[in-house]
């Protein structure tokens, strides 16, 4: 190769066969060219097939490949340094050696940064085989973002393209003595030191793979490990950026991901001391870097798990965590237009935490008000007037509970609700009319997590199909939760006389959730005009044999 390249491709390869082969592929079919291409790839001591396969590449391609070969590192950082010392692109770009990319994912990446002068431009990146990539960055493409006010601090993977006059100017290297999180030192610091960033994403550039079987180096890593390289990462980032919204921006990543992450499922069957070391390493960053305004900007969740953590209230954090894992979200209590939540430790005077550490503040409560909504019981009771649907309906909500009401609603749930199970409402809403016979009692549930909400509502003679709904009045929104059946039994349909006869039934949609289907008898599949049409079918066939 006699002209500088456009790009330099940094590969750190380890043990990634067959994976490797997919990733080598998807470089050399870039639609750039060969002729704008250097691949660096440093085999980092594999003992598979991933040796040969590289050499494999650099003797089809000598004027594009260059093989490095060393003893094992322990980790992608030392081989991606030492791919850096003989880059010589004039950008350069970080693939996973079991990743690969949408095959114009380099020429669009290079034509932006030129067109826009970009120090970094980021490709939208998806995951394959389960693995989890943040999205929220990739929503449009944007030629000029900051790392303050955007989704970037969710994603600081290095699998970006840096200007390599950048990287060279400020000496950008990885931490070679991190096991994992070594990419994030150098591209935060890129970013805080970058003048212009730039997203894509009109593309999928970039395929994250978990591999089969979670071999990932960021799979493998132990919690203490992760707590290590999360206070090098924090501590980097600190000196670059000053305290305050800036720094609390960027930080509420490492707090709602790497040290949520260490108080999860998997905790309470941790070893009793590995626990304490995790919750006294938490408790040192929250108390160093935990201000107010980042406490109050996390979803309850995981604020509640940070804090109880940082006291070093491994008891109540492991109930927390178990009972959550066991029973489902705890209950909202509601109280004079606020919300908290219900998890151990609220209002523990031993502990002395806040309420602000339980409150809901900000975010939506559709997912937990949907998970905690579900039937208790459900009969027709027939009357000489009319047929009821005698309902209860448990709901995860205690204190102020008044605002709760059941309602029949036509039609399904917009199709932006399905994934929480419910919605918040708009400003200025309105509820269907009500149709209750008497009033909703509210009590206690028996296992003292909710309230049951019991009433009786008129089944209307009108062929209709409706979701029997709970409207909640919660820390100033209103949210509109479908009932799940929870695998009840429901009633057998039953008809009831009016001028026409009518048939009414209880079912759960594919969702799981309760419908309420009414139709005149005669339309419903088990109605006499139904038998009669099939009758008038069936001679029509005779006469005309």
């Amino acid at each position: 190769m006699t002209t500088i390249p456009d790009v330099t491709v940094v590969v750190a390869v380890y043990n990634t066969m067959p994976y490797l082969t997919e990733c080598l592929n998807s470089l050399v079919g870039q639609t750039i060219g060969l002729d704008r291409l250097e691949v660096v790839a440093v085999d980092d001591g594999s003992t598979d097939d991933s040796a040969a396969e590289l050499d494999r590449f650099a003797a089809r391609y000598p004027d594009t490949f260059k093989v490095l070969h060393q003893p094992n590192s322990g980790g992608p950082a030392a081989p991606s340094n030492r791919a850096l010392e003989v880059a010589t692109g004039r950008f350069v770009y970080f693939i996973g050696s079991d990743d690969y990319l949408g095959e114009e994912a380099l020429e669009r990446m290079v034509a932006c940064a030129d067109e826009h002068v970009s120090d970094i431009v980021i490709g939208k990146m998806v995951g394959t085989n389960g693995r989890y990539v943040h999205q929220a960055l990739y929503k449009k493409n944007d030629p000029d973002i900051s790392l303050y006010d955007s989704a970037l601090p969710f994603t600081l993977a290095n699998t970006k393209l840096f200007r390599r006059e950048l990287v060279e100017k400020y000496g950008l290297r990885f931490p070679e003595d991190m096991p994992v999180g070594s990419d994030q030192p150098f591209t935060i610091e890129a970013c805080v030191r970058a003048s212009k960033i730039s997203v894509l994403g009109d593309y999928t550039y970039y395929y994250a793979v978990k591999r089969g079987d979670s071999s990932n180096i960021t799979y493998r890593a132990d919690h203490m490990a992760r707590l290590r390289c999360t206070e090098r990462i924090m501590a980097h980032a600190a000196e670059l950026i000053e305290a305050g919204p800036k720094r609390d921006t960027v930080f509420k990543r490492h707090f709602t991901w790497e040290l949520a992450k260490l108080v999860q499922d998997d905790f309470p069957s941790l070893p009793r001391e590995t626990q304490r070391q995790l919750c006294a390493g938490i408790g040192r960053l929250a108390d160093e870097y935990f201000t107010d305004a980042l406490r109050d900007s996390m979803d309850v969740k995981r604020r509640v798990r940070i804090c109880l953590a940082r006291l070093g209230a491994v008891d109540q954090l492991v109930r927390a965590i178990s009972e959550e894992s066991a029973q489902g979200v705890p209950p909202f209590s509601l109280e004079g237009g606020r919300a908290f939540a219900c998890y151990p430790g609220f209002r523990d005077e031993t502990l002395g935490l806040p309420d602000r550490a339980y409150e809901l503040i900000g975010e939506s409560a559709s997912g937990t008000l949907a998970a905690g909504t579900e039937l208790v019981a459900l009969e027709w009771v027939q009357t000489d007037e009319s047929l009821l649907l005698d309902l209860s309906v448990r709901v995860r909500v205690v204190g102020d509970i008044e605002s709760l009401v059941v309602r029949l609603v036509p039609g399904a749930m917009p199709k932006g609700a399905d994934k929480p199970g419910g919605r918040r409402l708009s400003a200025g809403h309105e509820l269907p009319p009500v149709e209750v016979r008497g009033e909703f009692s509210r009590k206690p549930s028996d296992d003292g997590l909710g309230t049951v909400l019991r009433g009786r509502i008129p089944v209307a003679a009108v062929k209709s199909k409706r979701g029997v709904r709970v409207y909640a009045d919660v820390a100033g929104s209103t949210y509109e939760i479908p009932v799940k059946t929870g695998g009840r039994p429901l009633p057998l349909a039953r008809r009831w006389q009016q001028a026409v006869p009518y048939r009414v039934s209880a079912n759960a949609n594919p969702k799981g959730r309760l419908v309420i289907t009414t139709a005149p008898l005669w339309e419903t599949k088990s109605g006499v005009g139904t038998r009669l049409r099939r009758k008038l079918s069936r001679l029509k066939r005779k006469v005309t044999r």
